[in-house]
Parts: structure tokens; sequence; C-alpha cells
């Protein structure tokens, strides 16, 4: 039963990493397969329709819908500028004249002599989609964007806020410490900070303030989140939050010590590049926050590692109450079906837990961390 386990958190020196990147609707893809790309670089790019404004230009200058042809100055496709003049009457003598003035910068999109109406498009808004990484083409979706394929440093965290970000990384501090304001000044500006325990609220402004552009982190408290924020995160997927330093926990909620292998991991790449996310999502679909060291980026049709299977002696992490967050590993892995307090009969395991502790835990309350 353990090899039909599927691992939860990757923690690699060499893992093959692929990310796919779409436009929000079709557009025009700028790359083409076997391209090997840099991660700031476009790979796709379309236009957000701008929004329609419908103006009742014959009512504004009190004529009949079917006059409106005749006064328009701007026609079908023409631009406008907001406050430009786009209709107007002949007036009397030159005088007493009644005109129509767009409320908004685009184009012109229709005319109406039936309903009076002129129909105005903002401009439309230009959407671009980046590598993420430095890789190779391996897959082009027409009209849509691209996969971007990678071998390199790949370490998932647990939770996250803050969307992609790219810098060089930084080692603050020591995993078993939390973060202070202090460790955050010139130093750290533009950097993917790694260190720490714990994420203050002090240390978080002091990160922003800086200018670094991720904290990767063990712990944060939850009750945090909203003060950072200013609300309260819903259970949808996060990665969207308007803040400037993306933050990625690796352990869970509260003062976690960061895992020793995830730190000295990145430790080892100091002043590389790194490419991180703090998008999470972690209902059906899961998706996980991440750091990215892009080490082989002209790979193409390296094959995906298979899934290493749970088995006795691997890395876990419990994610459920009462253990949730703690580290251990598997020291047995019985066959049988056990009756919970709620009657429900799962499969479980023997955890041994860091502090020499033997639990029994059911087999979905846990993640694999696969190291490699």
């Amino acid at each position: 039963m353990g090899a039909a386990y599927t691992p939860g958190l990757k923690v690699s020196e060499r893992a093959l990493v692929k990310k796919q990147r779409r436009l929000p609707l079709m557009g025009e893809v700028l790359v083409k397969l076997g391209d090997v790309v840099k991660s700031q670089q476009v790979v796709a790019r379309t236009d957000l329709p701008g929004r329609v404004y419908a103006v009742n230009a014959a009512g504004q200058m009190n004529v009949l819908e079917g006059d409106l042809l005749p006064l328009m100055r701007k026609k079908v496709g023409d631009p406008v500028t907001k406050g430009e003049l786009v209709a107007q009457t002949e007036g009397i003598f030159g005088y007493f004249k009644s005109s129509v003035v767009s409320p908004v910068t685009g184009a012109v999109e229709a005319i109406s002599d039936r309903t009076g109406r002129v129909m105005l498009r903002e401009t439309p808004t230009p959407v671009e989609v980046r590598a993420y990484i430095d890789g190779t083409v391996t897959e082009i979706h027409a009209g849509e964007g691209c996969t971007v394929e990678t071998l390199g440093v790949f370490c998932q965290g647990i939770f996250g806020l803050g969307g992609e970000k790219e810098g060089e990384i930084r080692i603050v501090g020591s995993p078993d410490a939390k973060l202070t304001a202090a460790m955050f000044d010139g130093t750290t500006a533009g950097k993917v900070v790694v260190g720490g325990n714990l994420l203050t609220i002090d240390a978080f402004e002091a990160a922003k303030a800086a200018g670094a552009v991720c904290v990767v982190t063990g712990g944060i408290h939850y009750r945090d989140i909203k003060q950072i924020l200013g609300y309260e995160v819903g259970v949808a997927i996060t990665g969207t939050e308007k803040i400037s330093t993306t933050i990625v926990v690796t352990e869970g909620f509260g003062a976690i010590d960061m895992a020793r292998a995830t730190f000295d991991l990145l430790g080892k790449y100091v002043g590389s590049r790194a490419s991180v996310n703090g998008a999470t999502q972690i209902r059906a679909g899961v998706i996980r926050p991440e750091v990215i060291v892009a080490k082989d980026a002209g790979v193409a049709g390296e094959k995906e590692a298979e899934p290493v299977p749970l088995d006795i002696g691997s890395p876990i992490r419990i994610i459920r109450a009462p253990y949730f967050g703690m580290l251990g590993k598997v020291a047995e892995l019985p066959v049988e079906l056990t009756k919970l307090e709620s009657e429900t009969m799962v499969r479980v395991l023997i955890a041994e837990l860091g502090d020499g502790r033997r639990v029994t835990v059911p087999r979905a309350n846990v993640e694999m961390i696969e190291r490699k």
C-alpha cells in the first residue's frame, strides 16, 4: 500500500521542473519549440479588452436618434482621448451648439442611429506572460502559451502569500531561531531571504521596507496573516495578494524550525538567482509555494523521476492536528484498517517523531518529504 502513496513536499537538488505559462485569453505565443529562454523573457502576450461605455449621444444633444450619424465627428474605429469631441450639432448661426465628449481614452466601437448611442471601448490592457524560470520550451500551447522545463533545485513549502518573484538567495540567521527586523537591511534588497523558524510582523515589515523580494522561513503565526494582508485569507488559492514581498513558509503555522535539509540545500546556492512563488492551494489540484534555482536551462526531453513510494524510514510531515507540522519518519506501515474515534476505518502508519515519540496517524494526514 505504501507504493500507492503520492509524495507531498519535495526538496530536491536535481529535479525536473515543468511550468506551464498560459495567457488568461487567446493571444500570441512569442517562442517556438526548443527555444532556450530566460526567466524574465516574455513568452506570450495578449490584450485584455477595455470596458465598454454606452454614451447616449442623441439624448445629450437633444436630437432624434436617426439624426445622429451626420453629427458625428468620429467614425467607428477612430481613437479618442478622454474629453475629446465625439459629436456636435451645428447650432444656430454657429452658436448654441450641443456636443458630446468621450468619457474615456480608447476607440469608437459602434454608432447606432436606431438607439442614438455611441459605444466607446477603453484602451486594451496589455498582458504579458514571462518564462518565470530559465529553461527550454518543450511544448507550445497554440494561442495560449508554452511549457518551460529545467533541471535544478526545487524546494516546496506548505503555505505562501504573494506571487512570482525573482532574486538572489541570501541566508540570514539560523533555521531554529525567529527572524528579527535587524536582519533586514540594504544587503537584503532584491534578495530571496532564507532562514528562521518564525516570521514575525516586525520582521516582515522590515523585509518589505528593505526591499526583499521574498522571505523563505519555517513558520508564521496564522493570526499575523490578517495583519499582513489587512483581511482574512480565504480557502481559495493564494498568490494574488498585493504584497511586495512574497512569503514562502516551509513547515507550518507557529514557530517551527526550518528543516535542516531545506536550509542547507538553499544555503549551497547563496548568490544564485531563484524564482519563487507563494501561490498555495490545499484542496483539489494542490499547488505548493516554491523556490526554484535553474541549474541546466538547456535540458529537453528528460524523463520525470518516478514518485518515491512511502516506506519504512520515509521522512514525513504531519499535516493535521494534534501533531500538525511535526516532522518524523515512518516506523511501521500496518496493513490492516484501523478504526478511528469517528468510527471510520482507515489505513494508518506509525510515525516516529523528532522527539522520539511514536504516534499513530491516518496516512491521509501526512505528506512525505521527498529529498534527493
